[in-house]
C-alpha cells in the first residue's frame, strides 16, 4: 500500500467514526444492533403474514430491519436511521442482498408520517420513548401496534411482555395503540 492510500483509509475510518460520535451526540444514542437472542424472540410476535408497512425506527446497522422484511415479506419494512456510516452499511447490504420490501431511508423518523403504520418497531433510549409516545397517540391508526425492547413506553400498558434469557435479561413490550382519548 502506498502512503497517500493508507492516509485516505485511516481519513475515511477517521471521518467514519467521528460521524457516529456526532450523530450519537446528536440523538442521544448510538447505533446499536438488535442482538441475535433478542431478535429471534421478538420477531415471532409478529404474523408471517403482516401486511402494511412496518416501520424501523433508528435501524442502526440494519441488523434488525432486514429480519423483519424477511419475517414478514408481504408487509413494506421501512427503516430509519440518521447516523451515515451505519445507514451506509445497510445500504450497501440491501444492493448486494436486496430485500424487494425493505426501503431505507436516512431520515429522522420524528419528522415522517406514522399514518400508514401497522407496526412501528423501536430500540430506543428512555428519552426518546417519551419523546416518540405522543407522536404514536396522534398519529398511528386504531389498532396498531408498537414492539419496542428494552425500552419500555411509559403509561402504556403491553400487551405482553418477555424477557429474553440473555446477560440483560432484556425485556420486550409488546403494545397495541390505546382507544383515543385515554
Amino acid at each position: 500500500m502506498t502512503g497517500a492510500l493508507v492516509l485516505l483509509l485511516l481519513g475515511t475510518l477517521l471521518a467514519g467514526m467521528l460521524s457516529i460520535v456526532f450523530y450519537t451526540l446528536r440523538t442521544g444514542i448510538s447505533p446499536m444492533p438488535t442482538l441475535g437472542k433478542v431478535r429471534r424472540q421478538l420477531l415471532p410476535l409478529l404474523e408471517p403474514e403482516l401486511q402494511g408497512t412496518v416501520f424501523e425506527l433508528g435501524s442502526g446497522w440494519g441488523t434488525l430491519a432486514f429480519a423483519l422484511a424477511d419475517r414478514c415479506p408481504r408487509a413494506k419494512v421501512v427503516a430509519f436511521e440518521l447516523s451515515p456510516l451505519p445507514f451506509a452499511c445497510g445500504w450497501l447490504r440491501q444492493r448486494l442482498a436486496p430485500r424487494p420490501n425493505l426501503e431505507l431511508r436516512r431520515q429522522d423518523f420524528f419528522r415522517a408520517s406514522f399514518s400508514d403504520a401497522a407496526v412501528v418497531v423501536c430500540y430506543l433510549f428512555p428519552g426518546a420513548m417519551a419523546r416518540l409516545a405522543p407522536k404514536l397517540l396522534a398519529e398511528l391508526p386504531q389498532g396498531a401496534r408498537v414492539l419496542s425492547h428494552t425500552f419500555a413506553l411509559r403509561g402504556w400498558q403491553p400487551l405482553r411482555t418477555l424477557v429474553v434469557d440473555d446477560l440483560y435479561r432484556t425485556p420486550i413490550y409488546l403494545y397495541e395503540l390505546p382507544p383515543r382519548g385515554r
